[in-house]
């Protein structure tokens, strides 16, 4: 996260190159979200190509959440204390290495090593370029870099399943990660012209807390992933569940006595921004985790192939280019508390109207549900942020930008497991119900991407319909859950009569760049 302590640049050019800064962050940052979201249009040829089942599958992805989301309050620490500059080429450097490796990986376990890896990178990139953003830049042209920041981590989510279907076409997965690497070696060029900073007082890093968090949210993660294919029943599954919450609880007392911690659990004490903390958590499991299970859906059922995948997803990820810098121009005279239950409104509508969803559907009947689903999500992107920090003092307003971020990671980390797990447990056992024996090894190809060509027709045509019943459910869930956190939202996020901060009932608006 980034620091409020006001630093000076160990560079004395500092201030003479902030667009080649803009530059060099923002053409790593898109990379983030194009390697997440790409990632999954790409697994069916991985799991062709390494001869691995569904559950090593699902670590390629999730591996990448975990480590981002678990990673990224301890390496803005971390760039306060050793230089924003060496945390953000650290972390390019990492993250280009650790796409090199997977791009050769042999077997799916280097390759589910090199996603972890890949995450702890972009944690570092992301923190560490923001914070050189926040030091490059005042003011208004402050404002504008990030608009420019948050731009390019838009762009990577909306063309990143389009550019792994084009890549995973041409050449197979390993070029899709073999690209990534080669396009991000620039920026390690670009880094010796950039400013040093840290911060004058640093705080120190919060490793118990740090440690103890990263340890509950794999636990977690695990629990979800592993559970259908070794039973909800399992000491493994269970004790994972448990030592989890166990876990979470140690954390917050840590939390609660350190001086400088990782989080600062007593801002879920304000409504408001408890309500805004709730929506990146809600939302990830409507867009972050639909585009991971989308693509599988589309490649196995309807036959498409990465490419095909990749386009319809634009129907999901394309608002989130447009509805941001619309809704900016007119938020501020909608009231907020309006705007995040509208947000929660359009997820659920568009959730709803997915389950019409079926095999043989259509371009034209994806095409409502998947752009109403988009454009609540882009409606997000234009306020959440700020919102986040003007819900708090503004002496707070770092460590909320810091929670902001790691409640969205987490989220989509446990989003993305909680849906896979959904669709694996519902599916294996409709089809069981519908063919018997013949399921067995069907299920794990099918939520890889692959309608299995060596089987019947009668299990095919039992196969498409167990994975569409699966998706059903996971949709109306998704839309019982967003009705549910828009009342929730719309209570908790009603205005106070003295806003936090200030005793005379006034606001102020500040500005925080996003950990």
């Amino acid at each position: 996260m980034v620091s409020s302590t006001d630093t000076r640049p160990t560079d004395t050019g500092a201030r003479h190159r902030p667009g080649l800064t803009l530059g060099a962050v923002c053409a790593a940052i898109v990379l983030v979200p194009v390697t997440a979201t790409g990632t999954p249009v790409a697994l069916a040829d991985i799991s062709r190509g390494l001869g691995t089942g569904l559950t090593s599958a699902q670590w390629v992805v999730n591996a990448f959440f975990l480590t981002y989301a678990s990673c990224m309050a301890i390496s803005g620490s971390l760039a306060d204390l050793t230089g924003r500059r060496r945390m953000f080429a650290g972390g390019v450097a990492l993250f280009c290495a650790s796409m090199l490796v997977a791009a050769f990986a042999p077997t799916i376990d280097v390759l589910v090593v090199a996603r972890v890896v890949a995450g702890v990178g972009a944690a570092c990139a992301t923190t560490g370029g923001s914070a050189l953003l926040a030091h490059s830049f005042d003011g208004r042209s402050r404002t504008r870099a990030f608009g420019a920041f948050g731009t390019a981590i838009g762009l990577g989510l909306a063309f990143g399943p389009l550019v792994a279907g084009v890549l995973v076409g041409v050449g197979g997965w390993r070029i899709f990660f073999l690209v990534a690497a080669v396009a991000v070696l620039p920026v390690l060029v670009l880094v010796p012209r950039l400013t040093e900073s840290r911060d004058a007082h640093p705080a120190g890093p919060d490793w118990a807390g740090a440690v103890t968090f990263t340890v509950a949210l794999t636990l977690l993660v695990f629990g979800f992933v592993e559970a259908p294919s070794v039973g909800w029943s399992s000491p493994w599954i269970i004790g994972s569940f448990v030592v989890a919450a166990g876990l979470l609880g140690v954390f917050v007392a840590i939390e609660r006595r350190v001086d400088h911690p990782l989080i600062d659990v007593s801002l879920f004490t304000e409504p408001r921004f408890l309500a805004i903390a709730a929506m990146p958590v809600l939302l990830a499991f409507g867009f972050v985790a639909l585009l991971t299970v989308l693509p599988a859906y589309f490649m196995a059922t309807g036959g498409i192939s990465a490419l095909g995948a990749g386009l319809l997803l634009m129907l999901l990820t394309a608002p989130t280019l447009v509805v941001p810098l619309a809704v900016s121009a007119v938020a501020h005279r909608v009231p907020e508390r309006l705007l995040l239950v509208t947000i929660m409104a359009l997820q659920a509508a568009g959730a709803a109207w997915l389950t019409g969803i079926r095999p043989e559907e259509g371009l034209l009947a994806l095409a409502g549900p998947l752009l109403l689903i988009g454009a609540g999500f882009g409606v997000s992107l234009a306020i959440l942020d700020g919102a986040a920090v003007s819900a708090v003092e503004p002496a707070r307003a770092g460590m909320a930008a810091g929670v902001f971020n790691t409640m969205r990671l987490g989220g989509e980390a446990i989003s993305i497991a909680v849906l896979g797990s959904v669709l694996a447990a519902v599916s294996g056992s409709r089809l069981r119900e519908a063919v018997g024996p013949a399921s067995a090894g069907v299920t794990d190809r099918l939520l890889q991407g692959e309608m299995p060509a060596d089987a019947g027709a009668a299990v095919r045509v039992a196969a498409a319909g167990a994975y569409t019943d699966a998706l059903h459910t996971g949709l109306w869930a998704i839309a019982a859950v967003s009705v549910l956190g828009g009342i929730a939202v719309g209570l908790l996020g009603r205005p106070r009569t003295t806003p936090p901060g200030r005793a005379d009932g006034t606001t102020t608006d500040v500005t925080v760049p996003a950990a």
